[in-house]
């Protein structure tokens, strides 16, 4: 997927854990494998270019896509696996494989709590230790090395935390309206929620919209908060920000 990946367990039997963190990095590199649009034998390439239907992929082929279907539908438009007018659902894949990886953790026998970071987005389940909450630091897009603000997951055993935005990858995210890059005022926007595969596909989305309507947007979802910063270094919050950060 283009990125590296972290993974924090505690607690489990040792050597339980370490099967389950084989299990997923294996895993990781099989969704890589199915999913990659940068190689032309994978899955979803050969889906692309009508080589194979989606009955012929694996299941988790079919999976993600409805997901990315639900993503659409509920950001009107904005969330989209079509990329300059081919397939393309990267856009959802390393949320859902993150998501994935933590969930398959955490089912470990005596695993108190997981964290899993792919590329930056991050998955938390359960808690670090007894009476210590996971707590996500977002990067300061326009202070390289800074931070804009720490997520806590304070009071909650399920947070995911989910950036999109220009300071990694340049100009990547499109306006699926024009087929071209996003103009936007904004240079970043960080969502916080239950699950990594939706805050993933919320935080592209809002960014591609802009400030004024991404942040509408984003106050109409059940269970989500996000933090956006606009180029000219002005910062915005949804209303129930405030306290998951610490």
């Amino acid at each position: 997927m283009g990125t590296v990946f972290s993974l924090d367990v505690r607690g489990g039997e040792p050597g339980a854990v370490r099967a389950a963190l084989d299990e997923v990095v294996a895993g990781l590199h099989r969704v890589d494998e199915v999913f990659s649009t940068y190689r032309d034998s994978s899955q979803v390439s050969r889906l692309a270019r009508g080589e194979l239907t989606v009955e012929e992929c694996d299941p988790e082929v079919a999976e993600v896509l409805e997901l990315a279907a639900e993503a659409e539908r509920v950001s009107d438009g904005w969330f989209s696996t079509r990329y300059r007018g081919s397939l393309d659902p990267t856009g959802i894949v390393k949320g859902w494989a993150v998501e994935r990886a933590a969930r398959r953790l955490a089912a470990t026998p005596g695993v108190s709590g997981v964290s899993v970071n792919g590329g930056g987005d991050v998955q938390l389940l359960g808690t670090p230790g007894a009476r210590r909450p996971w707590r996500v630091g977002v990067s300061d897009p326009l202070r390289p090395g800074g931070l804009a603000a720490v997520v806590s997951a304070a009071g909650t055993t399920e947070l995911a935390v989910a950036t999109s935005g220009t300071a990694e990858r340049g100009a990547h995210v499109i306006d699926p309206r024009t087929g071209r890059s996003a103009v936007t005022d904004l240079v970043a926007v960080t969502v916080v929620a239950p699950r990594v595969t939706w805050a993933d596909c919320w935080a592209t989305a809002a960014f591609a919209m802009g400030s004024r309507e991404g942040l509408a947007w984003l106050e109409s979802l059940p269970d989500v908060e996000a933090l956006l910063i606009t180029a000219g270094d002005e910062v915005r919050c949804t209303q129930g920000l405030a306290s998951r950060l610490g």
